[in-house]
């Protein structure tokens, strides 16, 4: 794995400060942006005048794409020098060498990524799309994407002793695991990905916490057990007609969604009680059904063998075919108006209409196996959710209390919900709209922007209900109050509010009072 030549880098960059931060005080804030939108001229510009400074060779050469010479890369790497540089794979010989002497370009991407305020990673993946200079390798090993900082973000952050990370690529799930789990497994199908997994945990000092381990999903941890599994799987629904690229980072070799159907209906088995699974994934509807109402069933396949699970599934984005084959055939580097552009989207559009497809869901699941009663009923909350996520920090862990709490009073009884003092949300705000004159509001809706961003509509039963649930009443004290108040019955009040109360808290709105 070379780690002698890993821990040179590391020193290296280091000693050039060479971090997200860094970066951008480099750039600035509008050209740091143009760069990550794959618009260079800005960052370009920035950096005149500061050729030779170590942080800035490493920008030119690795985020922006630039040749670079040999010593240009001993001034960068002063420890690693250029020959290190070279026998460790980050740099190869340019293409376009000139009476000038040797050149070299990134052979692989080396990104500084901050993932949350706590952590900061160095990241070396496979190139970035807009620094290829040719289609990416079919082992191709992605560095941190959207799909990925999604996950994380979601991840609870409670301490585990032991946590798996399902199809790890570049491993930064991974590393993210070792800062939150005594012990943490990391699987994978793809050689490359596990050399280069390999090398950013022993860049980033966490090599001695993680256990790499190659094969087809659960199969390198059969005998084993986990408190978390977290899993960013290739769970792009690619034909299988042989015309379209097959990588090893997107696909999962299966037709349609059965690659994310094996991970939901097998992984819970893998938990221990009380575990989570959070796993992103991608599922189909096909015609006459609902993709949603399909996760729902494999749950129910897991259950049977797992035993008593609850589980959320949030739907993000829900795409028709054609807009979901375009951006995986972008993905894979072509563009409108090419030849294998139009071909490619005919077989995907052909694959979707021949298996009669209407739609495609984006989004998450998770589950959690059940302490205690394992032939209780499983709870399956499916979630339509397209409103933002919280950027106040936390998601995870806010996603994760509201998960239980709901789970939980889903399980209780009419009365259990009743005898709770609920505590309502400071995030939650109340809009009520009046017609000029009018005494009573035409219409009430609720808001929350944590930990999705939500609205609800509300009538003057429950609205007024949320207003007194500060921890000091029961819902049943609550409800028989305005019952008399409002001059309703005392029973259709009190469930009402039980059923109101049991869809806000998978919202976040309301939680247990202390």
């Amino acid at each position: 794995m070379h780690a002698e030549l890993v821990d040179r880098l590391r020193a290296d960059l280091r000693s050039a400060a060479f971090s997200a931060e860094s970066v951008t005080a480099l750039l600035g804030d509008s050209a740091e942006g143009a760069r990550q939108r794959g618009v260079f001229a800005p960052a370009r510009r920035a950096l005149i005048g500061r050729e030779g400074e170590p942080l800035a060779i490493l920008v030119r050469c690795f985020l922006l794409g630039a040749g670079t010479t040999p010593r240009e890369l001993d001034v960068a790497f002063p420890e690693l020098r250029a020959d290190g540089a070279v026998a460790l794979g980050l740099v190869g010989a340019a293409p376009d060498e000139d009476a000038s002497g040797p050149r070299f370009d990134a052979a692989l991407s080396l990104n500084p990524v901050r993932v949350s305020p706590d952590e900061h990673w160095v990241v070396l993946s496979d190139l970035d799309d807009q620094l290829r200079r040719a289609p990416a390798r079919r082992d191709h090993v992605m560095g941190v994407g959207g799909a990925t900082r999604s996950l994380l973000a979601q991840a609870p952050s409670a301490r585990v002793d032991t946590a798996l990370d399902l199809g790890t690529g570049c491993g930064i799930v991974a590393m993210h695991l070792a800062q939150h789990a005594d012990r943490v497994i990391a699987t994978d199908i793809s050689e490359r990905a596990l050399w280069l997994a390999r090398l950013n945990a022993r860049l980033n000092e966490v090599d001695s916490r993680i256990e790499f381990r190659m094969g087809d999903l659960f199969a390198p941890v059969e005998s084993e057990r986990f408190d978390l599994i977290l899993s960013n799987p290739p769970f792009v629904i690619t034909p299988r007609t042989g015309d379209a690229p097959v990588y090893e980072y997107r696909d999962g070799g299966r037709t349609g969604d059965a690659l994310a159907q094996s991970v939901i209906e097998t992984a819970p088995a893998f938990l221990r009680p009380g575990g989570t699974l959070l796993c992103l994934a991608n599922w189909e509807s096909p015609w006459g059904a609902n993709g949603l109402a399909r996760v729902a069933e494999w749950v129910g396949a897991a259950a049977v063998a797992a035993g008593s699970l609850n589980a959320w599934v949030i739907e993000r984005d829900r795409v028709d075919p054609a807009s979901y084959a375009e951006t995986w055939v972008r993905d894979g580097g072509a563009r409108p108006g090419e030849p294998a552009f139009e071909q490619l989207l005919a077989t995907w559009i052909d694959d979707f209409a021949e298996r009669r497809i209407t739609a495609v869901g984006l989004g998450s699941v998770r589950v959690q196996r059940v302490s205690g009663d394992a032939s209780a009923p499983p709870v399956v909350h499916l979630d339509t959710a397209t409103g933002a996520f919280s950027d106040a920090g936390g998601l995870g862990d806010a996603l994760q209390r509201a998960f239980e709490v709901s789970a939980a009073t889903a399980r209780a009884s009419s009365d259990a919900v009743l005898e709770t003092r609920w505590m309502l949300d400071g995030a939650v705000a109340e809009i009520r709209e009046h017609q000029p004159g009018e005494e009573s509001p035409r219409r009430i809706t609720l808001e929350t922007a944590r930990p999705i961003a939500r609205r609800v509509a509300a009538d003057t039963l429950l609205a007024a209900a949320l207003g007194a649930c500060d921890g000091e009443l029961s819902l049943r004290q609550i409800a028989d109050a305005l019952a008399t108040l409002l001059d309703v019955d005392a029973a259709a009040a009190q469930e009402a509010l039980v059923t109101g109360v049991r869809e806000l808290v998978w919202f976040g709105m309301l939680a247990p009072g202390a």
